[in-house]
């Protein structure tokens, strides 16, 4: 049986991969809102779904399914609405009687998780997220292979995660620390909820930098050191980088080998839709730890450089 579904965000960069995941998992989107009418990507999934500019007309259209009975009402609400706009459009998604599934981060504050809990109980109704990296083939079977080893020694990480964005990025709602997280939230939080998964819970954080656009820190976690580096700056691409004339450098060692998952990354949000509707899925805690990282990130004074500073950060420092 089918299920229907409506968007958040629809016209955002993220959109494409949940429209792929709703189509291919055999459902229909039938509304879809965003204050930006550039959806001609509606055409290729669902031509026939309900567009809205105006939220306030796309609350009443899902209110008036919602009378229609089981079959024409919403039965989940994807949310792919700019960062600041999560917690608001989950509560939206519980209040017309639908289960949510929100892109990352789910909120901006680990309290606002707390609110949505008590929210899931009151409405019977479910929040899930994406967190697809738990679903990679090779990060699967590399957690497998951590737990089957006993060592009492932490293992040494480095996460290096550079990705040149123009000048409209931080004109944009992803440059504004109040709607986005800033730089650690909105494209680090992904990593860290992986360290996390693989490594265990956060027993310290200290910040060396942090900027509109890069930060760098040092993260113990229960099984592991991290030196983690984030960027945006096309100058902090490797050479060789540059000379391939590409524009992103992510790298993830563990005691200096490298993890290789460069590749699988076109079905992911697919797999996580399919968990979802499966009965399973990635709920309110799974999300909180990397939430209340980055909070706690994006919050800190940066201590300056030590010697638990990341590489690719002493040229900020003159060393």
């Amino acid at each position: 049986m089918s299920r229907n579904f409506a968007m958040t965000g629809v016209a955002g960069y993220i959109a494409p991969r949940h429209l792929k995941a709703i189509k291919e998992t055999g459902n229909i989107l039938v509304a879809a809102v965003d204050p930006n009418d550039s959806v001609g990507i509606l055409d290729s999934y669902f031509d026939d779904a309900k567009f809205f500019t105006e939220f306030e007309r796309f609350d009443r259209h899902i209110e008036k399914l919602r009378r229609q009975g089981d079959d024409k009402r919403v039965h989940y609400i994807t949310i792919c609405s700019p960062n600041y706009l999560h917690d608001a459009h989950v509560r939206f998604a519980l209040r017309v009687g639908a289960d949510a599934i929100c892109e990352k981060p789910l909120v901006l504050n680990p309290w606002n998780i707390d609110a949505l809990q008590e929210l899931e109980q009151e409405s019977g109704r479910r929040v899930y997220t994406i967190l697809q990296l738990r679903v990679h083939p090779s990060l699967v079977e590399l957690k497998s292979k951590i737990m089957q080893v006993t060592t009492n020694k932490k293992r040494q990480i480095e996460l290096t995660y550079v990705t040149s964005r123009g000048g409209w990025y931080l004109v944009s709602w992803k440059g504004q620390t109040d709607r986005s997280g800033g730089l650690v939230t909105n494209i680090g939080i992904h990593f860290f909820d992986l360290l996390i998964w693989l490594f265990g819970d956060v027993q310290k954080s200290e910040v060396h930098l942090s900027t509109p656009t890069k930060a760098c820190g040092f993260i113990e976690l229960q099984n592991a050191e991290v030196r983690w580096f984030l960027s945006i700056d096309k100058n902090d691409l490797p050479a060789d980088v540059t000379a391939k004339k590409q524009t992103t450098f992510r790298s993830i060692t563990i005691d200096g080998s490298e993890i290789e998952f460069s590749g699988g990354f076109t079905d992911l949000h697919t797999v996580v839709y399919r968990d979802i509707l499966g009965g399973g899925g990635f709920g309110l805690e799974a999300a909180r730890p990397s939430v209340a990282l980055a909070h706690d990130i994006r919050n800190a004074k940066p201590i300056g450089p030590n010697d638990r500073v990341h590489p690719f950060a002493h040229k900020e420092f003159g060393r």
